[in-house]
């Protein structure tokens, strides 16, 4: 499946490649060695454009807004065309300090975090616009208003939401289809072979309300990519917006899995997750970044790697989450309404409750 192999977005008719590529290493402001140069991160920009790739995720918050800039630049200049590219950035965090309507999910707020970014960006419209975090202290009717306002504008085209709970953004989008508004057509979350709680409440909510699923932190801040092992005694490392610290055992447990998939595939761990990643229900574009030429086409490789129905079965084992409830039990409800009868490709048991004939009903 190369890059250019398009999918669409949630329910829309918004084509995106299936990897897209992650802003939030573009430029060095943080210091810390965090992020790439303004060159580098040109330099990656043309190479994932240059490959078929479309798909371009930032933030107004990414390196304080140096990573909108260095993206804006590149196509005011010219090295890539605007109107080819699906440009997705987000609103939420606050840039301006001690400024209470300086971010955040209000009408204000939207509206000038708009700005800013068009500015940022050199354009006169932004193809996805995201709440980046939900906001609770903004009734979410006037969050969806505004946005609805700015896609009329035709300064957005299309909007989602990231990092929120699920009845929120089911009830963002009820709401949004209930009174006309332009409903959500994606969700950005956390989602690993790591991190797959998700799995409990967002992935089925997106699927049935028409998001398309867009993970973030594919690799889990590195820990995925084959660097940290039981074995080679290198420990990972606390890394800014991760969530990731100390390796527990039964992280290593999915490392492992990763490392024994990976050899069968002679190739590496970290395409080795991409791959699973991509693979999993409701899962449209997965979203990664890259810091040098050499980690964007490792993680691209992960587009023509297909693995078989047993080296997910082994990933899933080792990596099963425990879910909050319903969740666990409801995987079981076939069993009560179906007894024993498989429907729409999923089997059943019969349980002990059901009669061994008809004829043993009261």
């Amino acid at each position: 499946m190369p890059l250019n192999s398009y999918v669409t977005l949630g329910r829309s008719g918004l084509r995106v490649s299936p990897f897209c590529l992650g802003a939030m290493t573009f430029g060095e402001d943080l210091g810390g060695g965090f992020g790439a140069s303004v060159t580098d991160s040109e330099a990656i920009l043309a190479h994932y454009l240059e490959q078929g790739g479309n798909f371009i995720d930032t933030a107004n918050i990414y390196t304080s807004g140096h990573s909108e800039k260095i993206i804006g630049d590149f196509f005011h200049q010219g090295k890539g065309k605007r109107d080819r590219a699906v440009i997705a950035t987000k609103f939420f965090c606050s840039l301006f300090a001690g400024d209470p309507n300086g971010g955040g999910g209000g009408r204000k707020a939207i509206v000038a975090q708009c700005e800013e970014s068009l500015r940022r960006l050199q354009t006169d419209y932004i193809d996805l616009y995201y709440l980046h975090n939900w906001d609770r202290f903004t009734p979410i009717e006037e969050t969806m208003s505004a946005l609805d306002d700015l896609v009329k504008s035709g300064k957005v085209r299309y909007i989602g939401i990231s990092d929120a709970p699920a009845w929120k953004v089911a009830q963002a989008q009820v709401m949004a289809h209930f009174r006309g508004w332009n409903p959500l057509i994606a969700l950005q979350i956390e989602y690993s072979l790591m991190e797959r709680t998700v799995e409990g409440e967002l992935v089925p909510m997106a699927e049935e309300l028409g998001l398309g699923v867009l993970p973030w932190g594919p690799l889990k801040g590195g820990a995925l990519s084959g660097k940290y092992t039981r074995a080679n005694g290198v420990k990972m490392p606390g890394l800014r917006g991760t969530r990731v610290g100390a390796l527990t055992e039964k992280q290593y447990d999915i490392i492992d899995a990763v490392g024994k998939v990976a050899t069968e595939c002679n190739t590496s761990s970290s395409t080795v997750a991409l791959a699973w990643l991509k693979a999993q229900s409701g899962v449209r574009s997965t979203i990664f970044g890259a810091r040098t030429l050499e980690q964007l086409d490792a993680n691209l490789k992960a587009l023509d790697l297909t693995l078989t129905p047993e080296q997910i079965a082994s990933l899933n084992d080792a990596s099963k989450p425990v879910l909050n409830f319903p969740a666990d039990f409801l995987a079981h409800s076939p069993s009560f309404s179906h007894a024993g009868a498989t429907v729409n490709g999923v089997p059943s048991q019969r349980t002990f409750l059901v009669p061994k004939d008809d004829s043993s009903r009261w």
